[in-house]
């Protein structure tokens, strides 16, 4: 079985109810860890919960992989 531990989450709202969540995850099993990050698209449901779209994506957290996404997304 897998545990996901949250390490860090940033949430970015746009919208009338949307938000992009960007978070450091850590997926543990019984053989090891393994670090990721998550970039999920959401909403809130009329009473404030949260609720995300099937879509995702999970990405390894390496610091040069990071910062070839972010120079990407900037010259996007």
């Amino acid at each position: 079985m897998v545990e996901f531990k949250d390490k860090k989450v940033e949430e970015i709202e746009f919208g009338r109810n949307s938000f992009i969540e960007i978070a450091r995850k850590v997926a543990v099993t019984e053989e090891g860890e393994n670090e990721f990050i998550s970039i999920s698209r959401g909403f809130y449901l009329p009473d404030g919960n949260k609720r995300y779209k099937k879509r995702n994506v999970s990405l390894p957290a390496e610091a040069d992989l990071i910062k070839k996404i972010t120079k990407a997304l900037d010259k996007v």
